[in-house]
């Protein structure tokens, strides 16, 4: 009971500061879109008699490359409701806009390092050969809106580190096409850590390197970023704004490195608060991650916490990760939780039926104005 009382008021006090409007927004941002992950079932189960414990861990478990059933269902839940000015449900989908090229690092001798742009990742998996024209498909239906989340999602520097030790778990996971590190949930996600603060300018490339990949693949540049595993250095910072980056994702902590692995230091932001380069900070304060958090009522509770950023005059923002909607691996978690989502959405229209649906970039935008 205590615990759910610190919650609840902890839930408040992070929607009191910052940007307010007696407009009803929703906005909906799900990462790690474009991303590998388990490869597939087969691989899956090498892994299991390898002996990783890879049962206890979501994103080893259910979460891979979206394929076209994936995108398919995702949008028809989406098209099916619309806000009070006829404007359909759209999620701000965070994209990684490239993968390790195993075949060329392998070549190295890993030595070196190689990007491959997710069309040519989405060409070597079956029954995805149809996801770049669903991602169009969804962009222009403004069902589906492509935002930047890193050039790739894997920690370069440590993920190379440890492959060049070679020992024989990184080199089994390697060898089938994964970033996995063979130990618990680990999947050197955090791209933005660093050992120490020289890694800094391989980073502030890659974020550059990949800006200008995402220009390449839809055609227009991200007006916001989100930070994976929401780890960064605000050095970074400048690099983004430099490259069209005006809006920072995120949540109210940001975590910030310090060399060493899980050992951060804070810096706190509030909704629409700025830095020294006039970026904006866009704040989660709602979530919906069925698959990650295992509570009873889902949808429930995203309601209540969506009602609380609006009594406090407040966008709710959603945070909501592609892992719920993936089915490639186990089909029953896409169709209870695009249920679930259906539900919410059907929820919200009804609690408020003066609701917006935006992208982020539209809100942080609207805070610009």
């Amino acid at each position: 009971m205590l615990s759910k009382i610190k919650s609840t008021i902890s839930q408040n006090l992070i929607n009191i500061p910052g940007f307010r409007t007696k407009r009803k927004i929703v906005v909906i941002e799900s990462d790690d879109w474009g991303s590998i992950r388990m490869p597939s079932m087969e691989v899956y189960n090498k892994f299991f008699n390898k002996g990783f414990d890879i049962v206890n861990s979501d994103y080893n478990r259910l979460d891979t490359l979206e394929n076209n059933d994936d995108m398919s269902m995702l949008l028809e839940v989406l098209s099916a409701h619309s806000d009070s000015k006829g404007n359909a449900a759209v999620m701000t989908a965070n994209v990684v806009v490239g993968n390790p090229d195993f075949e060329r690092i392998r070549q190295s001798n890993f030595a070196e390092y190689s990007v491959e742009s997710v069309t040519e990742t989405l060409k070597t998996y079956p029954g995805r050969d149809k996801v770049l024209d669903l991602w169009r498909e969804g962009y222009e239906k403004r069902l589906f809106h492509p935002q930047f989340h890193g050039r790739e999602h894997v920690n370069v520097v440590r993920w190379m580190d440890a492959l060049r030790k070679r020992t024989p778990e990184i080199m089994f996971t390697f060898d089938n096409n994964t970033t996995f590190s063979g130990d618990g949930d680990y999947n050197f996600m955090e791209v933005l850590d660093y050992n120490t603060p020289d890694d800094l300018l391989l980073m502030k490339e890659s974020l550059k390197h990949g800006l200008e990949m995402f220009e390449e693949l839809f055609g227009f540049r991200s007006k916001s970023f989100i930070p994976p595993c929401y780890t960064w250095d605000s050095n970074v910072e400048e690099t983004l704004n430099n490259n069209g980056v005006k809006y920072m994702q995120g949540l109210f902590v940001q975590s910030v490195p310090t060399g060493t692995f899980e050992n951060y230091t804070h810096k706190y932001h509030f909704m629409g608060s700025r830095n020294k380069l006039g970026q904006r900070y866009l704040m989660r304060n709602c979530f919906f991650e069925p698959a990650l958090t295992k509570i009873s009522d889902p949808v429930g509770e995203c309601l209540r916490r969506i009602d609380i950023a609006f009594k406090w005059n407040k966008p709710a923002t959603i945070g909501s990760h592609r892992i719920n909607f993936m089915g490639a691996l186990d089909s029953n978690n896409r169709a209870d939780n695009l249920k679930l989502l259906d539900n919410l959405l059907k929820g919200i229209i009804k609690k408020w039926p003066d609701v917006e649906f935006m992208t982020s970039d539209q809100l942080g935008d609207l805070m610009s104005d």
